[in-house]
């Protein structure tokens, strides 16, 4: 008989413990062995003994923490397996971020697939996700409710292109996540057709760097350094925190703009300040989440976090077995 999952694959205080091979994956404090799903910081925190991840997401993890990124750093390709105490470790795209993997789990004749966070859109700068058929498949709810259906991303930049001509001279200023928005942005708009330089905030430049080195091409970067009058009619992009901060005054009459797929909430933008809301998110919508399911063909669900329990109730309609881990320690930062 196959062993039920919960019998070696638990929550602790550290995250999700994969017993029999004595590691946990994407943990929220310091342990031993960590395998790790991506590279943004509450998934992938400093201070393990031994990591293992992507190329690309260990490069982002010292490119963030230096020395502190692990003191033994291993790299696995996608499709490439090992085994760590008899677990059967496999890395499949996620389509999430640069190096983002799906972590597929085998022992004893079950396959469990953590898929960190994920969506299932086209994304110019990482690989697509691939399903993963499974017994058990471990999923985010970020965007786990109804109202979240995320519009195509071509019809977004398009938004925002047609209020830089209606505007010719105001600065706009584009609050996206260091890592992943950021270059997503910068592709999709390089794909508009958008060939000028891009004006980045200091805080964005390093992981730029990264993915470069990686081979995404990102066009014409320049930090914020020009003149006032140079950046009118300009594109800027900042951490979200900078839109409306001191920072941001160097602009001429900057205008607000924010790309996450919280923006959806009218009031959230509103709250935020943000003048022209855009839905780009990096994460699965709703629809996108009860698709998956339907492509892993897991008989059982296991929701980390985010908006749990509407995910759950969906998955029990339609037949599936589901339950709430409720983890502790992920946030919403860039989605």
């Amino acid at each position: 008989m196959m062993p039920v999952a919960e019998t070696w694959i638990r929550v602790t205080p550290q995250g999700l413990f994969v017993e029999p091979g004595d590691f946990h994956i994407d943990p929220t404090r310091p342990v031993a062995r960590a395998v790790i799903t991506h590279g943004h910081g509450d998934h992938a925190r400093p201070g393990h003994d031994d990591v293992l991840a992507t190329a690309e997401t260990l490069a982002i993890m010292r490119a963030r923490y230096g020395d502190a990124a692990g003191r033994r750093l291993q790299a696995v390709r996608y499709g490439e397996s090992l085994t760590l105490g008899g677990v059967r470790v496999r890395l499949a795209p996620a389509g999430h971020v640069l190096g983002s993997a799906q972590i597929v789990l085998e022992w004893q004749g079950t396959r469990v697939v953590v898929s960190g966070d994920y969506k299932r859109r086209r994304d110019p700068t990482c690989p697509a996700f691939e399903p993963q058929p499974c017994d058990v498949f471990v999923t985010e709810a970020t965007f786990g409710l109804p109202v979240f259906r995320h519009p195509p991303d071509a019809q977004e930049i398009a938004r925002l292109l047609a209020s830089v001509r209606r505007n010719p001279d105001r600065a706009h200023l584009v609050g996206v996540y260091a890592l992943g928005k950021c270059q997503r942005v910068i592709r999709l708009l390089r794909e508009a057709g958008w060939e000028s330089p891009l004006y980045l905030h200091g805080a964005l430049q390093t992981l730029c760097d990264v993915y470069e080195h990686a081979g995404v091409a990102l066009g014409p970067l320049q930090p914020v350094g020009a003149a006032r009058s140079d950046l009118a009619g300009a594109i800027v992009l900042a951490p979200p925190s900078a839109l409306g901060d001191r920072w941001s005054r160097r602009l001429p009459d900057p205008l607000s703009v924010a790309a996450s797929g919280w923006m959806r909430i009218k009031q959230r933008a509103k709250q935020r300040g943000v003048e022209l809301p855009l839905i780009i998110s990096d994460h699965a919508d709703w629809d996108e989440l009860l698709a998956t399911f339907s492509d892993v063909g897991a008989p059982e669900i296991w929701v980390t976090h985010g908006q749990e329990d509407a995910l759950v109730h969906a998955a029990a309609q339609a037949g599936i077995r589901a339950r709430a881990l409720r983890l502790i320690g992920f946030d919403d930062e860039g989605a």
